[in-house]
């Protein structure tokens, strides 16, 4: 079932298309990135999805129905990536008053909060103002208080920015956790390498445009150059190296990448080698990262 459905958004702002035509659906309980270039229109689609924006034409379904902000707001938690606590008040009131915002009475809101303060070990932070705390520290409060209603979507936007990697980690491992419990989780961020440690799919847009969207596993194989690392126990001299199976890319000391020929085959590679009796130690084929994949397609985009 999918949890969010995108028919066809539009929106415009004068002659500019922040949004045009854009559509994919998030499946329940996935962990879904939403990337794109500075200006692509990421935020005017969260805003849409969080109600804070009409589209001009299309539907969001939430759900398995049309999507009605003063309804589903509160099974919606959002973490824009301007954070919005408020610098004056203590951390614990403050946790308190959005947990009741999101329709949690006190007392749910209190057993919320010390549950979440217990289990990021910040118990001692209750009574300290928001300005007093430092970058990431006031990251781990706005995380706890944008997940404290339990929503059934999460909308996450840079929310390891300012973090060291310990609270980095135990923030990854509650998305990995309320993922598994059934929460869909939208990731947005510019970093790559996060991407492809967190997300099970992704819709990258450009130019207020859907370029693609997929499973990044799938996206990987659809974007491969068939290319391999092999490593040799042996420097093999020019000729043993020569073949029409494929052509060798960089060379590595007793080690190459080699791109396979589009009439051959992986086991050409592997049999090339015995045949010539080079004992193989390694033996990989290169996958193009996600960071690769974004780059060529944005830039293919702005192209057309």
């Amino acid at each position: 079932m999918n949890v969010l459905e995108l028919q066809h958004l539009q929106k415009h702002y004068a002659t500019h298309k922040a949004v045009d035509d854009i559509s994919f659906s998030i499946p329940k309980g996935s962990i879904f990135g939403l990337l794109g270039p500075n200006g692509a229109g990421k935020t005017t689609l969260l805003r849409m999805i969080t109600g804070i924006f009409y589209p001009d034409s299309g539907s969001i379904i939430f759900d398995g129905r049309p999507f009605e902000p003063q309804r589903d707001i509160r099974d919606i938690g959002y973490m824009p990536e301007e954070r919005g606590l408020y610098k004056k008040m203590k951390v614990g009131e403050q946790a308190l008053y959005l947990a009741q915002l999101k329709g949690l009475s006190k007392r749910e809101a209190q057993t919320k909060l010390d549950y979440w303060f217990t289990k990021f070990d910040i118990h001692s932070w209750s009574n300290k103002r928001v300005e007093e705390l430092s970058k990431g520290m006031q990251q781990k409060v706005q995380f706890i208080s944008t997940i404290m209603h339990d929503p059934k979507l999460l909308i996450l936007d840079e929310p390891f920015s300012g973090l060291d990697p310990i609270n980095s980690q135990q923030i990854q491992d509650e998305i990995f956790e309320m993922s598994r419990k059934g929460t869909t989780v939208i990731f947005s961020t510019h970093r790559m390498e996060q991407v492809e440690e967190i997300c099970d799919q992704i819709v990258l847009v450009n130019r207020g445009r859907k370029v693609l969207d997929g499973d990044v596993k799938q996206i990987k194989q659809d974007f491969k150059e068939h290319l391999f690392y092999i490593g040799l126990d042996q420097q093999p001299n020019p000729a043993q190296m020569a073949t029409y199976h494929f052509s060798i890319v960089k060379t590595h000391d007793k080690a190459f990448t080699v791109k396979l020929n589009e009439q051959s085959q992986t086991n050409d590679i592997l049999r090339h080698f015995m045949q010539h009796d080079i004992q193989i130690n390694t033996f990989r084929e290169i996958l193009p990262t996600i960071h690769q994949v974004f780059v060529s397609q944005v830039r293919e985009s702005q192209q057309n």
